[in-house]
């Protein structure tokens, strides 16, 4: 299991996805629980399994189909990512990173990154769509980031800065597009913990007092992978479930599945707007 890994190695998945599409990919989408078929849309698709790229991460949860996208969708040419993988597998921090890097040396200029995410603002229903204009990087704040090790100097500096995690200008777009389209939009803050265990009525809480509106188990490292190196971010959480904050109720995979029944054509009218756009 690689520690870090070096530019040569993140070059080496770059050529062999290069050697099998035309596609310069200048959009990457990560897709999450029960979102794959966003992925359905692409136009002229080229697909590649996860496990026939060397030292990328293969996704072992059910509502993750495991395999890349690379074609069209609103005539930008995007690279997708039909499922992910997360921490609580068995991977570490650079494995979990290793996807945006191979994007950024792919081309990738905009990455749209979308979840499952738990509702912890009382306001928010499942089915809703959340606009991601901040995180809470309760893994990273804990050590664990994909960050750590060696900094690659021709990708990003060793220091970056994360004011603007979810880029402003992107979520102007996807504002303009939900007004457009009669979608209601919810905006909030996106808390990351490493699960896979769902959160103890205490743990949403804390959550909610520390100004958590959406809570799931990825998206951040990603995200701070994408920010070091330059890329733009726009992120959305599907809101899949309602906080139990008394522990009266019980919360399920299958669950987050269902909702993302509901959760994808508002999504996928939300992205294909802002592509449409850029």
């Amino acid at each position: 299991m690689n520690e870090f890994f070096s530019l040569d190695q993140i070059d080496e998945v770059a050529t062999t996805i290069s050697a099998q599409t035309t596609q310069s990919p200048s959009v990457g989408l990560i897709l999450g629980s029960g979102l794959g078929t966003l992925a359905d849309s692409v136009e002229q698709p080229a697909l590649i399994p996860y496990d026939e790229l060397p030292f990328w991460p293969v996704s072992t949860v059910i509502g993750h189909q495991g395999r890349l996208v690379l074609g069209k969708l609103e005539g930008q040419p995007v690279m997708v990512m039909q499922g992910r993988a997360h921490y609580y597998e068995g991977y570490n921090m650079a494995q979990i990173g290793l996807p945006v890097r191979v994007m950024q040396r792919l081309g990738v200029e905009i990455l749209i990154v979308t979840n499952a995410a738990g509702a912890v603002n009382p306001d928010f229903n499942p089915g809703d769509v959340m606009l991601i204009t901040d995180h809470l990087n309760l893994i990273g704040m804990a050590g664990l980031t994909p960050l750590r090790g060696p900094n690659l100097d021709e990708l990003g500096t060793r220091f970056p800065d994360m004011g603007q995690a979810y880029d402003w200008g992107l979520n102007d777009l996807a504002r303009e597009v939900a007004h457009e389209n009669n979608l209601l939009l919810r905006e909030g803050v996106y808390a990351s913990l490493s699960g896979p265990s769902f959160e103890t009525p205490a743990d949403l809480r804390f959550l909610k007092a520390i100004g958590t509106d959406a809570v799931g188990m990825s998206t951040v490292p990603e995200v701070t992978v994408a920010r070091h190196g330059g890329t733009r971010v726009l992120g959305l959480s599907g809101i899949s479930n309602k906080a139990n904050l008394d522990g009266s109720t019980i919360t399920t995979h299958e669950e987050v599945l269902e909702a993302g029944e509901m959760i994808v054509p508002k999504l996928l009218t939300i992205i294909r707007g802002v592509l449409n756009r850029l």
